[in-house]
């Protein structure tokens, strides 16, 4: 009986040699990154976009129970989400601009400046539900 206890080499990588590929894949990713952040501003906008749209549907259904327009989310039903600076997922500042018995407008301000540019996104809606970006991130 012949018992051959010699292990077999395995074919491998070795730990430079991984080190080597993500070293990189992290300078390829540093490089795309700048092309990458209009459109992750682009994708966080949508965000603003929807809040906005929601609190028109709401102001709306609001007007046309009490034949006027409110500036307080809880008549409205509407509850801000917890804030990126407080541990939650919303990245926008929802607030009341001016609210008159007719009109309305509210506005979306980023509190996080997506880019690092120093300027931070704002978006606002009105009773006719015209939705623009007041300040481009």
């Amino acid at each position: 009986m012949n018992l051959n206890i010699t292990p077999k080499k395995l074919n491998a990588f070795t730990l430079t040699e991984l080190l080597v590929v993500l070293v990189i894949v992290g300078i390829l990713i540093l490089l795309a990154l700048p092309r990458l952040m209009p459109l992750i501003s682009k994708a966080k906008g949508t965000e603003a976009q929807l809040q906005l749209e929601h609190i028109h549907t709401l102001e709306k259904t609001y007007f046309y129970t009490y034949s006027k327009y409110t500036e307080n989310f809880d008549d409205l039903g509407f509850e801000q989400s917890p804030l990126v600076t407080n541990g939650g997922t919303a990245n926008y500042q929802i607030e009341v601009v001016s609210v008159t018995s007719n009109a309305f407008k509210v506005r979306a301000t980023a509190i996080v400046d997506f880019d690092g540019d120093g300027v931070f996104n704002v978006w606002e809606i009105d009773q006719d539900k015209k939705l623009i970006e007041t300040q481009k991130d």
